[in-house]
């Protein structure tokens, strides 16, 4: 297996052996570090680590890529690379995050030049697949981890319930800074459907082999339409039944248990 250590490694090969001076192994970038600090050389070590795994991925392929080989081109001990992340596996959520964080930056970026609730939800979809675009060559890999129910990497788990949430806030600036008004009730109920929705799109673009996912972009611009008039219906008190049940759906389905007693956010997000 990738993670077990060849016994003929010395000591400080060892996962922790190499400890970096800044604390936590596994601490996300700026952990410990004032706003604007410089980051610290465990961070860096483990941004160089995450870089060289995307690199190899992408150059090799996730399955013939090994922690090993990682640490190498990296320039680390083997025991420093499992000391940032347990495995592979662990990298994939690394990229998760980073893909995650690109996003994000990609969408707030745009979205003040549009005002219209389709025009925005574009935006944000379509960050996305620019965002995820480089590692599509093992996206796959992204849908293995998503598809278990018991890998704490699925983006359903409660694991992933901060990062989850930091796009669920996206969507909600989304729904809050467009011309359409939306009620209290369905304000805070439709950042968690754009999300599920996204959720659609990723796994149509792991399987789109088109040039540059045109197929999946093409899904994008014509379902954009088709949610925005969806939820301009959707302030008619006729169909208010059918969002409260669709409310109670996501609560029961997505939100993972161990979370699903915690309060929604409010209409603004905080």
């Amino acid at each position: 297996m990738d993670n077990v250590r060849d016994p003929r490694e010395p000591d400080s090969a060892r996962p922790g052996a190499d400890a970096a001076p800044d604390g936590g192994a596994f601490a996300g970038a700026g952990e410990g570090t004032g706003a604007g600090a410089p980051p610290t050389k465990g961070e860096q070590t483990r941004a160089l680590i995450l870089e060289t795994a995307m690199r190899l991925f992408r150059e090799r392929g996730y399955d013939k890529t090994t922690m090993r080989a990682i640490a190498a081109e990296a320039g680390i001990s083997v025991g420093n690379a499992y000391y940032y992340f347990a495995g592979k596996e662990h990298l994939i959520q690394g990229l998760y995050d980073q893909v995650t964080n690109d996003h994000l930056r990609r969408a707030r970026a745009a979205l003040p030049r549009h005002r219209e609730f389709a025009g925005r939800l574009r935006v944000a979809w379509d960050a996305w697949l620019d965002a995820a675009e480089p590692y599509h060559g093992f996206a796959v890999q992204f849908f293995r981890n998503a598809a278990d129910p018991d890998s704490p990497l699925s983006p359903f788990s409660a694991e992933s319930y901060p990062a989850r949430q930091q796009v669920v806030a996206l969507y909600r600036e989304v729904v809050t800074g467009s011309s359409m008004k939306f009620d209290a009730e369905m304000t805070e109920l439709l950042p968690e459907l754009l999300w599920l929705h996204q959720m659609g799109i990723v796994l149509f673009w792991v399987y789109d082999r088109s040039p540059g996912s045109a197929k999946t972009r093409e899904l994008v611009r014509r379902t954009t339409p088709l949610v925005a008039r969806t939820m301009a219906l959707s302030r008619y008190k006729l169909i208010r039944p059918l969002v409260r049940d669709a409310e109670k759906l996501v609560r029961d389905f997505i939100v993972p248990e161990s979370l699903a007693a915690r309060p929604g956010p409010g209409p603004a997000g905080d």
